[in-house]
């Protein structure tokens, strides 16, 4: 079992991780080697056992987190696995891996990584016509500008195109102060900022302001929008479908 989740847990990208628990499928997978599943109270955590024995992570630790849901929903990732262990069925496994043996040791560098995402974020960057999206972009995006500067007392600087554009460093200083100390947290987090390629809706969503479901349509203003020009092939629907998986297990660790 360490060797299935051991590439998976190293990495915090879950693009990269998905594509990499599909190579495992391709390659081998392991025959499912227990029966029962359950969830144990120790030292104010929910442990994972199989057959009564806890689960340990790539890196020796203990599979365990603070929340009772998010311990029930490791618990039904698990048993619900067939006659093989897929790790494509197990985002929140893969999460909880990658916080406890990555995040946990870079809390600081990983939260340098994740406000470095205000640079690039998604919501400043404006398509430069046609002007149905144009306007697309704006009912998704200017309210969560909008919500930035009521929060932080600084908006972000929006521009046309895709040429760089300078945020100001009070507000990347506020961005960062606002992330979590927690690494599993923190690792739930940089996810979503990594899949929605966005601080400020993940922001948005840590401090519940939009529901995950209004941050993953803004996040997907611009596919969205070429997939009704272009329509979308049966690749890029699994790749859409892989990658909202990954964002409801983080959504699960950070709102619950």
């Amino acid at each position: 079992m360490v060797d299935l989740f051991e590439e998976l847990a190293a990495s915090f990208d879950p693009v990269l991780a998905t594509e990499r628990a599909r190579a495992n499928v391709q390659r081998v997978l392991p025959k499912r080697f227990y029966k029962a599943v359950s969830v144990e109270p120790i030292d104010g955590l929910h442990r994972l056992l199989l057959d009564g024995k806890p689960v340990r992570t790539p890196g020796r630790n203990l599979l365990a987190v603070g929340s009772m849901r998010a311990a029930c929903a490791l618990e039904a990732e698990w048993a619900g696995q067939g006659k093989f262990v897929d790790p494509m069925t197990m985002p929140l496994t893969r999460l909880v891996n990658s916080a406890i043996d990555g995040v946990s040791r870079e809390i600081e560098a990983v939260k340098d990584s994740v406000a470095a995402y205000a640079g690039s974020d998604l919501t400043c960057y404006r398509a430069d016509g046609p002007p149905r999206l144009d306007e697309r972009q704006r009912l998704a995006w200017e309210p969560v500008l909008d919500w930035v500067r009521e929060r932080f007392g600084v908006r972000p600087v929006a521009t046309v195109g895709v040429i760089a554009v300078a945020q100001p460093p009070p507000l990347l200083a506020a961005i960062r102060a606002a992330l979590p100390d927690d690494a599993i947290r923190l690792a739930a987090v940089e996810q979503v900022t990594t899949l929605t390629g966005s601080v400020f809706l993940t922001l948005a969503l840590l401090e519940k302001r939009l529901s995950p479901d209004d941050i993953w349509l803004a996040a997907h203003v611009d596919e969205d929008w070429n997939a009704e020009l272009w329509g979308v092939d049966s690749e890029a629907r699994l790749r859409r479908d892989f990658r909202r998986a990954d964002f409801d297990a983080a959504t699960l660790l950070l709102l619950h």
